[in-house]
């Protein structure tokens, strides 16, 4: 029958583009359309007759009386929480005659699911099975639990959201899908921990046991039921239920922030803490593993830590929100709970910085890598293969990617001054400050090798002499106060000796370097100011010279050219000689030809026509 599926999916898909009053409309024109398809519905104009209750055989027959009831049910609590929706603005809030027709409404939806349970429940006449009843009794007591929410009547709430967590506990064993899971941390869960407060359960409980306890042992074919699906669901004990919960055996009882001790009275706070000790755990394994070798893959190990640390820290927040209601700020468990947040966003921020640490590379990222290996095979291969030169475009690329990394850390490291009670902790704020100057020392120093690559060695000598000083005064500080972390723990926020260490011997050579470059720009620069462009000889007639004071690109050929001699050819003086005029030289006459007596020509014989023979 699918009961849980049927009434979340119409959940979801009304409202995911309307509002109540739009689910409360679609109801409507179901529910008529449904009685037509039942030919139950009213005739127009015609009287009205009350309407006989479905029974177990017409639901064997047709579900679509299943769907019917469901539907009168689901349409009564759309117009009770469409009535909450509009007054939920009232600064009065809602009560007289509004909080009466909104309790009516969900009274009458309550009651239409608990018929559907009862009829169900005869299941050799209904035909259901016990996963349909189960889901109906879920379902009905999930309304009842509604409509004694809003008559305040916090036992009965309770009773009825923790039949409703029990059932739906016990369904996620024999029936995939996440529905169960979105129901039990949307709706229902809150319910229970807010029903449990005024109800002045201790707030050490955490949520499965106070469903437990609440549950109604006494409904005996209810515990047969859910003792099929999952036997020991109702028998274990508070601490296993925990450990079912969060997979942590022993949940902390205290936390210790800058030696200072309190007491973890929320139990999903405790709960929510021991799951980051696991994932911390873990995370120390992994990477102490040799299967986790790259940069990503390291900081991919430190997702689940994150993701447990934010938990940690929403569970504070929502703590913080519930209790704020009627407690003062001078309160002792607001002061703990303040704490306690305090020490679960700092632990979060600091996860969060490791694994920019861990993406930056090896020592931070404070080394210029050549070549960095991003798989597998180049990192195996690495020491058997000559290193691969990389553009310096390349190489500017992955220096802006390091930045970038820098500053979120920064940004962090400033977030952490913004939580409660940083900013009277003097000692904490020196070690922030520190901690900041040396990232700030890394990123002005990525920030210089990407100037030094663009043939800037004066920005790139400013930026190293500022990263230098940071990484001094950051130095100063460490040196005076051990961190107390490992080597081989995973990073985080705490910068270790060796660390601070390693940076300022680099940059010291760095410094060094970058004096010299700029140095030997200087005479090269003088060297070349000191010959005037117009005696300047170019470069194709001084090949035979080494450039020692570097090429000059800019004066390659004189243009545009001038006229100047050249030599010539022997053999052209020779050829010329009798004909040029040289200055002291006599010129030289030619010799008179000789005139020979001319004799008159004497006509040849010719033959016939013409034609000589």
């Amino acid at each position: 029958m699918d009961i849980t599926n049927f009434v979340v999916s119409a959940r979801n898909q009304a409202l995911l583009y309307g509002d109540y009053s739009t689910y409360h409309r679609q109801l409507a024109k179901k529910l008529h359309n449904c009685r037509k398809r039942l030919d139950i519905v009213s005739r127009n104009r015609a009287k009205f007759t009350k309407k006989e209750a479905v029974t177990a055989e017409q639901v064997a027959e047709n579900h679509e009386f299943l769907h019917l009831q469901l539907l009168t049910a689901e349409r009564a609590w759309a117009h009770a929480m469409r009535f909450k929706a509009v007054h939920s603005t009232d600064t009065k809030g809602i009560t007289g005659r509004t909080r009466s027709h909104i309790i009516s409404r969900f009274d009458k939806g309550a009651r239409a699911a608990e018929h559907l349970v009862k009829v169900l429940s005869d299941s050799s006449r209904s035909g259901a099975n016990d996963t349909d009843i189960l889901e109906a009794h879920a379902y009905a007591s999930l309304l009842r639990g509604a409509t004694n929410f809003e008559k305040q009547s916090w036992e009965p709430c309770l009773r009825s959201y923790a039949t409703a967590r029990i059932i739906y506990t016990a369904l996620t064993t024999s029936m995939k899908g996440d529905i169960f899971k979105d129901l039990l941390s949307e709706t229902i869960d809150p319910s229970i921990r807010y029903a449990a407060y005024q109800s002045k359960v201790p707030r050490t409980l955490a949520i499965p046991t106070i469903a437990r306890k609440a549950f109604p042992s006494s409904d005996s074919s209810l515990v047969a039921q859910i003792n099929k699906l999952a036997p020991d669901l109702l028998k274990q004990s508070g601490s296993d239920a925990q450990k079912g919960q969060v997979g942590a055996p022993n949940a902390p009882q205290t936390i210790t922030w800058r030696s200072r001790e309190v007491s973890i009275e929320d139990a999903s706070i405790a709960l929510a803490l021991a799951s980051t000790d696991t994932a911390t755990a873990r995370l120390a394994e992994k990477l102490s593993s040799s299967d986790v070798i790259l940069p990503k893959e390291m900081a991919a190990a430190y997702d689940e830590v994150l993701i447990a640390s934010q938990d940690a820290a929403d569970a504070t927040k929502r703590a913080i929100d519930e209790l704020r209601e009627g407690v003062s700020q001078n309160d002792p468990r607001i002061q703990s709970l303040q704490i306690t947040r305090t020490a679960v966003n700092y632990q979060m921020i600091s996860w969060r910085i490791g694994r920019n640490r861990v993406l930056s590379g090896e020592h931070d990222g404070a080394l210029l890598d050549s070549a960095p290996t991003t798989t597998r095979k180049s990192k195996k291969d690495a020491t058997s293969r000559k290193p691969k030169i990389e553009p310096p475009s390349r190489k500017i690329s992955r220096l802006k990617d390091k930045v970038v990394l820098y500053d979120s850390t920064l940004q962090s490291i400033d977030s952490i001054k913004e939580l409660p009670g940083v900013a009277a902790d003097e000692g904490l704020l020196e070690q922030l400050e520190a901690t900041a100057k040396y990232f700030h020392a890394l990123k002005c120093l990525s920030i210089a090798r990407s100037h030094s690559l663009t043939n800037q060695s004066l920005n790139a000598l400013v930026l190293t002499k500022h990263a230098f000083d940071e990484c001094q005064q950051s130095a100063t500080f460490f040196s005076k106060h051990d961190t107390s972390s490992s080597e081989s723990s995973p990073r985080n926020i705490e910068i270790r000796r060796t660390d601070i260490q390693f940076l300022y011997e680099l940059l010291r050579g760095e410094l060094q370097r970058c004096r010299a470059i700029v140095e030997i720009d200087n005479l090269r620069a003088k060297a070349t100011n000191t010959t005037p462009p117009g005696a300047r000889v170019p470069l194709v007639q001084r090949l035979f010279e080494y450039p020692a004071e570097g090429v000059d690109l800019e004066h390659l050929v004189d243009y545009p050219p001038k006229v100047e001699p050249i030599p010539a050819k022997p053999l052209f003086f020779d050829v010329a000689w009798n004909y040029i005029d040289y200055p002291g030289k006599e010129p030289a006459f030619a010799p008179e030809p000789e005139q020979k007596t001319t004799q008159p020509t004497q006509p040849q014989k010719r033959g016939w026509f013409g034609f000589g023979r």
